[in-house]
């Protein structure tokens, strides 16, 4: 059985499930962004299912450096260290190589480190990347990568989208190999490829086309949200989507806002990862389907009334918009810990009237009545 199926179509937009060796993932989905095994906030794995979180997203990069994979596999795989018994996709570390630019080497063979945290040299290239995601035993590992800035030359995004496709052929041996050994975490591990190519529509069509041959359980679309415009972000989708296989998972990586989410399952997107929602609700900002608000303001001072009517999260059943102000202002741990909640909530809820509107034949009509909402300042 492939490890997708696709269900049901609205224009480009999809609803399908995902199978994995811990459990199906209902699609479009959006992955909770455990970097180091845990969500910034406070926020238990017990609360993540209860706020409705499918699937987690763990840093291959990070993990690697602290506490370690070798540590990790002595642990039982990542789903026991951190005691989540649901799906988690690791990232391949591909995305340091953009964020850690001024502590990094590549070259063919891969990337040389600093590490962030104590400045030590490591070195990743594809094989290593495929290496530490087995030895974490997640159930999809992303192929290995580079991430271009944009705006880059056009001549270093070609010859960068390249050494990308030679890595993945390297990733998908290592992976293949590791699945096989008898002592591996997670023999069903899934392997995704990634389409890089910046904002060049011509080479990201002709590097999706040949990792499509590859016959991945999976294709993700990366680089972008790394500086272009929403418009250029969403042409580019445009220009790849026609290109990637449909009766595999499509993943876009690192997005975003609600609308940035909302817009890419319009285009044939069914996966998404994304910070926001935790860094935004530390700085006291939460999302509500009327639009964005920040809890810090004086308005709130008196307000009784919760974040948002109808709510169903730990913060909007019980507190005030007041209350919470308080904590922010009091610098009270437990504010973070609620606004974090909610966003988590809100996100994993907005995915899930998404999937009802592609059951129930009104996508359209919900994408047209959300779309100039949900990022609108209150």
């Amino acid at each position: 059985m492939r490890s997708f199926q696709l269900i049901s179509e609205s224009g480009r937009a999809r609803r399908g499930i995902l199978h994995t060796a811990h459990g199906d993932v209902q699609t479009p989905a959006f992955m909770n962004v455990a970097t180091q095994a845990a969500i910034k906030g406070a926020v238990s794995q017990s609360d993540l299912k209860q706020l409705g979180c499918q699937i987690a997203l763990s840093n291959t990069y990070h993990l690697h450096v602290r506490p370690g994979d070798d540590l990790i596999r002595e642990m039982g795989g990542l789903h026991r260290f951190m005691r989540w018994d649901r799906p988690i996709l690791t990232d391949s570390g591909g995305f340091q190589i953009f964020s850690l630019a001024k502590l990094r080497k590549i070259r063919e063979e891969g990337v040389s480190f600093h590490a962030h945290t104590d400045g030590r040299l490591l070195f990743m290239g594809p094989e290593e990347s495929i290496g530490i995601q087995a030895n974490l035993g997640s159930d999809i590992a992303m192929a290995f990568d580079e991430c271009v800035k944009i705006p880059s030359p056009r001549d270093y995004v070609k010859a960068s989208a390249d050494r990308t496709y030679r890595w993945l052929l390297r990733c998908r041996d290592a992976w293949l190999e590791n699945t096989r050994k008898e002592d591996a975490v997670n023999p069903g591990q899934l392997l995704f490829g990634i389409n890089q190519g910046a904002v060049f529509h011509d080479i990201r069509c002709e590097h999706m086309d040949r990792i499509a041959e590859l016959d991945l359980p999976g294709y993700a679309i990366g680089g972008l949200a790394v500086g272009e415009s929403h418009q250029e972000m969403y042409d580019t989708i445009d220009a790849v989507e026609e290109h990637m296989p449909k009766d595999r998972p499509r993943y876009l990586m690192g997005v975003g806002t609600p609308v940035n989410i909302l817009e890419g399952v319009y285009r044939g997107i069914d996966m998404f990862d994304c910070v926001m929602p935790a860094r935004n609700g530390r700085h006291g900002h939460l999302f509500t389907r009327q639009g964005i608000l920040n809890i810090k303001n004086e308005r709130y001072a008196k307000d009784d009334s919760p974040v948002e009517e109808g709510c169903g999260c730990p913060l909007c059943t019980t507190y005030s918009r007041a209350y919470l102000r308080h904590l922010f202002k009091s610098q009270e741990m437990l504010g973070l810990r609620l606004a974090v909640s909610h966003n988590l909530y809100f996100y994993n809820r907005l995915m899930a009237d998404i999937r009802d509107s592609l059951d129930n034949g009104s996508f359209q009509a919900f994408y047209s009545s959300n779309r100039e909402v949900l990022d609108r300042r209150i």
